[in-house]
Parts: structure tokens; C-alpha cells; sequence
């Protein structure tokens, strides 16, 4: 068993790392192989509409044909069995570059044949992990779990298999607050959530690798 983790922070030891790794370990566990890749370290485009994966004729078999250093990642991914992506939310929605991920992997899946949704020929589990400055009360409130259901909506149909949602709220951004103009958050508190709460959402992300890849 195989499992792809996706990491769409800019910070490859950050919150959002974090919690893809833990996953990762849970899996191990179970003796899957795994695999991170960093899309801050890629150069990529999102979707060019170029329509080549829509053309008659050509069977693309739900893989990107941009040639870029994403190309790889996709063929790894269509062959895994789960995949886990990771996000923080920055202005109240995933990256740029996992917005752009998104749209390479998923578009050439979708079919616009009369009668069939998708081409893939299996189906892959998947789990999304996002990160967050604002704290779990205003997680619905802000819309952010609209959108992440719209996200586990989206993946889940496409890929034919489960998708979960797994959210780490009011996350500790800075190492030194003093050396920023972050006035409108509590220091304190931020202290007690990284202490308290983060090292809960690192374990249920850990069982949800496990869960992931249990047999």
C-alpha cells in the first residue's frame, strides 16, 4: 500500500507539515510506503484549458498532459492508495498552489461523456488536513467549513472513494510574537492551544493514517 501526502503550505516544517506527517507515521504503522511532496518546491501551472485530456481520440486516462514538474506527482498519485492533502487557509480558502494542484489532478478525471461523472478506473481514499489561525468558533461561522465539505464533496465523487476532513484550529504562527505587528491575537492563548491542543490534532491526524490504510 502506497499513500502520497501533498503538502500546499509554503513552510515545509510548519503546522500544516506537521499534521501531513503525522498521517504519515499513522500509516506507517500499518505498513503502508509513503511519500510527501512539497508544492512550494515545484514549478507548475493550475489548469491551462487546453481541453487535450477532452479531445476525441485520445485517451489521456485521467492524467494531466502538461509536462511540468507536477506531471509526476499526478501519475504517482492515480497509481496510490490514499492520498492526503494538506492546506493551510489563507484568505478564507486553500493556497494558490493547492487551488492549482486541485485543478490538474481532478479535471482531467471529470468526463464530459453523457452519462459518466469520472474515468478513473479505481477509486483512492483521501483526507484533507487544513490548518488555521482563527479559532475552532469561527471555523463555520467564517465559511471555512463550507468550504472544506465542498472540497471532501468534490474529491470524494471524482476519485470514487471516502474523502475526509480533519481541521487544526487557532494554530501558533510566529516562534517570537514580539517580532510581529500581531496585536489582535492573545500570545497566552496561542501558547496553550500549540501546548494543549496541537499534539491532540497531531494524534487524530496519526489515527487517521492508520485508518487510512487499515486492511
Amino acid at each position: 500500500m502506497k499513500v502520497i501526502a501533498i503538502n500546499g503550505s509554503p513552510r515545509k516544517h510548519g503546522n500544516t507539515a506537521e499534521m501531513l506527517k503525522s498521517a504519515l507515521e499513522g500509516a506507517k504503522e500499518n505498513g503502508a510506503k509513503t511519500k510527501i511532496y512539497n508544492l512550494y518546491d515545484m514549478e507548475f501551472t493550475g489548469c491551462v484549458s487546453c481541453f487535450a485530456c477532452k479531445k476525441k481520440g485520445k485517451d489521456c486516462k485521467g492524467l494531466c498532459v502538461i509536462k511540468d514538474d507536477l506531471k509526476e506527482v499526478l501519475e504517482e498519485i492515480l497509481k496510490c492508495d490514499a492520498l492526503l492533502i494538506g492546506s493551510p487557509i489563507y484568505f478564507s480558502d486553500v493556497t494558490g498552489e493547492v487551488r492549482s494542484f486541485l485543478e490538474r489532478l481532478l479535471f482531467p478525471i471529470l468526463s464530459y461523456k453523457k452519462g459518466e461523472r469520472e474515468i478513473l478506473k479505481g477509486n483512492i481514499p483521501s483526507a484533507f488536513l487544513y490548518t488555521m489561525n482563527v479559532p475552532l468558533e469561527q471555523y463555520d461561522s467564517l465559511g471555512y467549513k463550507a468550504i472544506a465539505e465542498r472540497n471532501q464533496k468534490i474529491i470524494g465523487g471524482l476519485l470514487k472513494a471516502e474523502s475526509q476532513i480533519l481541521v487544526s484550529c487557532n494554530t501558533y504562527q510566529f516562534k517570537d510574537y514580539d517580532k510581529y505587528d500581531a496585536s489582535r491575537f492573545s500570545v497566552e492563548e496561542k501558547e496553550k492551544v500549540r501546548k494543549e491542543q496541537f499534539p491532540q490534532d497531531l494524534k487524530a491526524a496519526f489515527e487517521l493514517g492508520k485508518q487510512l490504510t487499515a486492511k
